[in-house]
This record gives C-alpha cells, structure tokens and sequence, in this order.
C-alpha cells in the first residue's frame, strides 16, 4: 500500500497541469466561509492610519516586502531591488544601498541618496482634509504610494531600475541629496536630465514632456509648476552602454505586478504597463536560473545582497521550478533488513505516546509535537508495522481535535478581523507569546505542524477528514491562500514573497533591516503539509500550489542560505566562515540565530533542517554540501552543555554521506529534539539508500579505497562483493559509455540523480578524456548543462547522432529546463524537424551503437 501511495504521488506531481491554481472555499456552506471565533486583540496596530479606505474591507498582508511602510510612523525603508525606498509624511526616499561585510554579517546601509517632495503644492488642494501619505493598492510586485496634499503617486515596483513618480497637476517637485551635486545638466529635448553627485553616483530623470530643472540650493534641484511624469533611476556603471539602455526603456513603466501559477510548477509574472516600448525589469540569481522564454540584458547589471541583478526585458516572465515529488513516504524506500531496528523503536515511541500527553500550551511546540507523532504513523506503514498506527491515530485526533473545536483550555485559534488571519488566545494579549504568533509571526512555521498532522489524521481516518475539512483548510489558507481576497478570509500568500521567491516571517513588527526569515526548512514543511493535505483531500489545487511554493522555498534557500565553500554570492570572508546563514534579513545576512549566537554551529545547522521528513532529501539534496556543512558543525558538539537534540540534526545529515559513522552516532544519542524521534532519525538513515552513496564516485570520498576513488568518478557494475569499472559491454577507458548508462534515460527524474554540481564537473571532467562515439558524447554534454548551459548546448548542436534511447529534442529539452534560455522555443521546434527526420530514416530499425565484448583482463574493479 506504501508503495502504491508514493508512486501515486510522484505521477501526480509530474503530469497534473492546472489553469489557475487556488485553494477550494473553506466553507461549510456555499455563501459563508468557516471562520474560527472572532477576537479584538489589544496588541495589534491599526492600519487605517496607513491604507486608503477601499482596502480597508479586504484582509491585509502582515509579511509583505512593503510592510515598514504600515508600521509605527511608516518610516523606515523596505529593500525593492535595487533600491532602499522609505517615505516620510510629506517625501520618499531612494537609496542604492551600500555592502559592508565581515566573518559575521552582510548588510546594506540605507542613506538617503535623492529625496523627491512637493516644495509647493497647487492651491487647489484641501490640505485640511488630506491625508500625508496613503498606500491606495499593492500587488505581488509592486505597492502605490500617495501623497494626496502633494498631488504626488508613486508606482513602486519590485525589481524595476526606475522609481516612478506621477504628478497629478501642477506642482513644483523638488529632488534633494545628502551629498553634493557635482553636476547636473539637461538633454536638448529638456525631458532628460543626468545630476551627478560626489559619491560617485550618476542619476538620470526623465520626464514625460519638456520641463526645466533648476537648482534651488546647493543640494536640492526643482521642477518648477510640473505635472506628468517623472522617471529616476541610477546609472549602474561608467560605461556609455548603461545611460543608453535607460534611455531606451525610460518611456514604459510599471504600476502594478502580478504573479499567477499558470500551470504546474510554473509561475508567471505579468505587469501593467503604461507608456510607450518595452518594459525594463531586474531579475536576480534565481530567476535568471528558472526564466524561461526571456530577453536577457546580461551586460546590464545592478550590485545587490541577494547577488548581481540583470536587466530582462518585457512586461511578462514565466519562471518555471525544478519540479519532484510530493510524497508521504521515503523517496527510494527502505531495504526490508532495516525493518527490525526501526520497528523496535517505533514501538517504544508509539508506547511514550500514551504516557505522556502533550503539556505544553504553546502553538509552535504543541504543534511539533503533533506532526512527530504524525511521522510515526508515516514511518509505520513504510516499515509494515500497521498495528500501532491505531494508538497514534488516538493520539492525533485527541491532540487536534482541542485546536480545531475550540475545546482546548490553554489555547486556541482566533479569527483577528482588523488584518484578517488567526492568532492564538495568549497571542491575542501578548506580543511575546507563542513567538509573536498574535502579530503574525511565524505563522507557517507554527500552522505548517498542524496542518503536517491533520494531513496525516485525514489519510488514516477520511471520515475524520471529512467531518473537520472545514477547520483544516481554514489553518492552511491562512498562510497558502491563493483566492480572490474580496471573498476570503485571508490574504494571498501571507508569508511567501512572489518576488524573492522565499518566505519571510518578522509579522507586524517594525526592521531597520526590513523582512528576515531564520528557519527555511520549516518553511518548506509548511507549503509541503500543504500539499499532502492536497494528496490527503484530493484537492489537486492545492496539491500543486503546495508543490510549487515548496520547489521555490527549497531553491531559495539552496540560493542564498546554504553557502557552499568557494561560493562567490556573498564576500569571501563571509564564505569562508559560514557554510548556512542564522538569519536571513532584506538587508542583511546574519551569522547569528535569534536564540542563539554564531559560535552553536550545530544549532544553526539543524534549525535549517528540521523537521526531518522525505522533503528534506530534496532540501539536502547534495551530498558535497551536505559533508561540507556537517565537517563545519561538527566540532562545535564539544562545547559543554550542547544539547543531545542538536546533535542529532548534524549525525542526520552525516547519514547523507556516511552511512554507518552517522548510525552509531545516533544509536548512542541520550534524548531527541521534541519534534523529532529515534524511530524518525533511523528511519531517515536507514531510507539513504541511492546510488548516489554507492555509483557515484566523488574525489574527496572516503567510502572506497585510495587507488580506486583517484581513477574512478562512477561504478560501472556493482556487485555485492565486487565494485567494477568497467561494463558489460565496454572496457574502463570508455568513460562515456560509463557516465551515459547511470545517466540514461534523461528524465525529469534525472535532476533529482544528479542534484550535487561539483560531482557533476567532477565526473563531466573525468568524462572529457576519453570521449570516442558520437552517440555517448550527448550524455555527458547533458550533464554539463547542469553547471555550462551554454557551452553544452553548442556542443548538442553539433552532434551527428544519438543513443537510440535520446533524442535531440529531448536533449535541447533538457538544457534548456536547466534556467533560462532566450532561445528555447525556436531550439525545441528545430529539434523536433530533426528527430522527426531521424525518425523517419531508422523507422523499424534499432541499432546497437557499441558491441563490445567485456573481457576480465581490461576490467579494473574494486573487491569489498
């Protein structure tokens, strides 16, 4: 039954394509939407003061990348890529924020470079009855700022190397600079003007008709009686080239973005678009590695935290997520021989659950302890010990039903109508309880647990589900809804951010630094619960709208929170100090936790690893990394008093790579972190049982003797006893013929085989001295696709033939699923002429490419 569960999961996942993907109504009738008991918490701001009236009937964002601007005085500045932009009552700010770096952190400072106000308004406006400053609409990417006693709009929009300012009717618009001007002059037209300042800035402004710019103090310039547009961006080098691209995308711009899953694993951004010619967007790092379908300026760039960003131009991108498998058990099982050990300690789990029921009252730990329990249950019917789900199955539904009903005497879940979302009994009072649950903190974190268990809950007991569908969907759409706010609850996507394509989880709560986010990997549990609820309900909405969110937060924090040795991302000391970033801010990266400091490795290792569960193998899913981090924790286990839990989080991922080493370490581990196990620790070294542990050869590996690992990068034929470089059908100095029979046949799947890029070269490379048949090359060029896109590509083009199992159009499929590619469409279409033509020419023929008889004299093997 597991395994037809699992299979069912990773079919799903591959072949679902969806319109429009949007959680169903979580309604116990057609015209009113479960809500849990209505509460006035006394802790939460107020956002009339910020937003015009007409948003105030719809629920609100509490994690957005515009969320300074609705907190306190809404002066503090939010990062949009590439600028720093924060607003006063009466001006807005730009900034093109400075690096500063250490072993510790990595920050951008804001300093207010230009500031644009209305030095004099018209005398038409009613000052008295004006509001100072108003935000009148926001979407995925962008957010309108007002200022009505000013005759001034602001169109904000994330990525976008202009900041756009409308001036409704005449009005003298003043730009001012902390620093000196050095120079400012106009174009002949007088809609174009370039002020240079002693920083070594250079900025341009363009405006929509002809005006004059005169310098009305030493740091201020003034556009005198000026209505229409003005456009202001920084010129991001010294060469020429840079102003002429301004110039040529200075006429269209953005006043709203949105982001929309189209089909599975595919996101799209579309913006509206007003004037004339194309629209000039900036993408970071990775975007460029998912765009797909895009004209790339990659000469045109703008220095960032989160790495360079690169001009792309149109007013639509479709960015399309490595896409896996959303399954409820281990990705490639676990061997029957390892059934006993985990059994035994599944039972001994299962037996503490009845004597020991949950004491705490907090939402984050209540929560962790439900979806532990939940992973018995998971790891019971893996391992074929279905006897004990019953007890757990109690165990879940007496835990959550308290939750759910509303019965649960320390705690519950509210519905906050001010913002529109839940947060909990004691949060509704405290800003510090439940981890700032009552101001919208950390609510993926916290719900993602519960949502874990009930998924669970529901594919043991459907009727259960059934009865409580309501209440379940209501905890997920708090942070996955993806409906139309007029009609729901909840906002779009609380936590998740369209544009960075990673969560953030700060709430209500005011950042010099802007949005931060620490633990990645709990947010990954949240939006994958969300999708095995999907699996559980058979909801294939939001089973897809839970894949995708998870795919992205995964590669997000593969991105920019896991730093690999030799990275060039973030500067090098940084890298050379850290192998995982504590906490991750819109202007900083933090070597640091919130509970704890840089020095407890293992504690910041194992907070962007837990809760361990089989989406973890694709958050870990290489194991040079992998090595890398635990090499880097593992001597900070012999400060005192570290903590047995945490351990256990370095030994698992040990397990990646190391097997055995790992199993003893946590055979001998005295106590477990409170949402993890033994059974759940074994489990997981237990089901590491790939062949990227026993094929695959890594330079610096240690499971293989010296000679062998030094002449080898991959097992031709492995044998219980016996590890043999060369094939049946071809000798060891045909490394082609070795890499191409574990690559083929190139899949999907494929990605999930060949996840660790430094193997990758490794092998490519070992590869590249001994390439002889035209039909093999086109393996290992796909594999150097993975890390040299362009270059695999030219040599793809070029091949005369291919195994009889490829195809040129599944190769040029293949690179181009690897990022972006300005050229895929037209590539694809001309691959699939030439295979039709190939097609036609060996129809009803299969030929052997190699018959090479295998003689034990040229083989070179390893004996165990």
């Amino acid at each position: 039954m597991a395994n037809n569960i699992t299979t069912y999961g990773f079919s799903f996942a591959l072949i679902i394509c969806m319109s429009a993907f949007s959680l169903i109504p979580q309604t116990t009738s057609a015209s009113s939407p479960f809500q849990f008991p209505p509460t006035q918490s006394t802790i939460l701001p107020e956002p009339s003061s910020f937003f015009s009236p007409n948003l105030l009937s719809t629920p609100l964002p509490t994690n957005s990348f515009f969320q300074n601007f609705a907190l306190n005085n809404g002066d503090k500045p939010e990062y949009f890529h590439p600028y720093s932009i924060n607003s006063s009552s009466s001006s807005l700010s730009l900034s093109y924020p400075s690096l500063s770096s250490t072993s510790a952190f990595i920050s951008q400072t804001f300093a207010p470079d230009l500031t644009i106000y209305a030095s004099q308004t018209s005398t038409n406006i009613d000052a008295a009855n004006s509001s100072p400053r108003v935000i009148s609409g926001f979407t995925d990417l962008s957010v309108t700022m007002d200022f009505p006693s000013s005759n001034l709009r602001f169109f904000l929009a994330r990525g976008s190397p202009y900041v756009t300012c409308n001036v409704s009717s005449p009005t003298a618009v003043s730009v001012s600079t902390i620093h000196a001007i050095l120079k400012s002059y106009s174009s002949n037209s007088n809609t174009k003007f370039i002020v240079q300042l002693n920083n070594n800035q250079t900025w341009v402004l363009y405006t929509s008709s002809p005006s004059n710019l005169t310098r009305s103090s030493p740091s201020t310039l003034t556009f005198d009686g000026y209505s229409g547009t003005i456009r202001i961006a920084l010129v991001p080098g010294s060469d020429p080239k840079y102003e002429s691209i301004l110039d040529r995308f200075s006429y269209a711009y953005p006043v709203s973005g949105e982001a929309v899953f189209t089909k599975s694993f595919t996101l799209e951004y579309k913006w509206e678009k007003y004037g004339q010619g194309d629209l000039l967007m900036l993408a970071h790092p990775l975007h460029l590695q998912i765009l797909s379908n895009a004209t790339v300026l990659d000469d045109f760039k703008y220095k960032s935290i989160d790495g360079d960003l690169v001009g792309v131009v149109g007013d639509s991108w479709e960015l399309r997520s490595h896409n896996f498998s959303v399954t409820w058990h281990s990705i490639e099982g676990v061997k029957r021989g390892s059934y006993p050990e985990i059994v035994s300690a599944l039972r001994q789990d299962v037996e503490v659950l009845s004597l020991t029921p949950i004491t705490t009252a907090s939402s984050y730990f209540y929560g962790k302890l439900v979806a532990r329990a939940a992973r018995l249950a998971l790891i019971a019917e893996e391992v074929d010990c279905l006897d004990v789900v019953p007890a757990i199955k109690k165990y879940l539904m007496d835990a959550i039903e308290p939750w759910l009903d509303g019965t649960f005497s320390g705690n519950g879940f509210l519905y906050d109508p001010k913002w529109g979302g839940l947060v909990t009994k004691q949060g509704s009072t405290d800003r510090g309880a439940d981890f700032g649950f009552g101001v919208y903190n950390d609510h993926h974190y916290h719900l993602g647990y519960f949502v874990y268990g009930i998924s669970v809950l529901v594919k043991i007991d459907p009727a259960w589900g059934i009865k409580y569908k309501a209440q379940a969907y209501s905890l997920a759409a708090d942070f996955i809804n993806l409906g139309n706010q007029s009609n729901s609850n909840y906002p779009k996507l609380r936590c998740f951010d369209m544009y960075t394509l990673h969560s953030w989880a700060g709430g209500l709560t005011e950042f010099g630094d802007g949005r931060n986010q620490e633990s990645t990997s709990e947010a990954v549990n949240a939006y994958y619960s969300a999708a095995l609820m999907g699996l559980a309900y058979g909801d294939t909405n939001l089973f897809d709208s839970g894949s995708m969110l998870t795919a992205l937060e995964i590669q997000a924090a593969q991105m920019w929170w896991h730093v690999r040795e030799g990275d060039t991302l973030y500067e090098e000391a940084f890298t050379k100090e850290n192998r995982i970033v504590g906490v991750l801010w819109a202007n900083k990266r933090d070597s640091g936790l919130w509970f704890a400091p840089p020095e407890a490795k293992e504690m910041r290792l194992g907070i962007q690893l837990l809760p361990i569960s089989p989406v973890t193998e694709i958050l870990f899913s290489g194991d040079g990394f992998a090595k890398e981090i635990v090499e880097w924790a593992l001597p900070s286990l012999s400060r005192e008093g570290v903590v047995e839990g945490w351990k256990g989080f370095v030994y698992a991922l040990q397990g990646i790579y190391d097997k055995d080493g790992a199993l003893e370490k946590i055979k001998s581990l005295k106590g477990f972190d409170d949402g993890n196990s033994l059974t759940n620790l074994l489990w997981w070294i237990h089901s590491r049982n790939s062949a990227k542990v026993w094929w695959h050869v890594k330079e610096e590996g240690k499971l293989y003797e010296g000679d062998f690992t030094r002449n080898n990068r991959v097992v031709g034929v492995l044998w219980a006893n016996k590890r043999d470089s060369g094939l049946w059908f071809a000798p060891p100095d045909w490394r082609e013929c070795r890499l191409g029979i574990q690559v083929l046949p190139i899949l999907p799947i494929t990605e999930v085989l060949f996840p660790d890029v430094g193997y990758v070269k490794q092998l490519v490379k070992w590869t590249s001295l001994a390439l002889h048949t035209e039909k093999w090359k086109g393996f290992a060029y796909a594999l150097e696709g993975i890390y040299n896109k362009e270059n695999a590509l030219k040599k793809i083009r070029k091949l005369k033939g291919f195994d009889d199992g490829n195809s040129l159009t599944n190769l040029l499929w293949w690179i181009h699923s690897r990022g972006k590619g300005n050229e895929r469409a037209v590539d694809l279409e001309w691959g699939l002429r030439q295979s039709y033509v190939l097609l036609k020419r060996h129809v009803l023929t299969r030929k052997h490419y190699l018959q090479v008889k295998k003689t034990s004299t040229s083989s070179v093997f390893f004996t165990a």
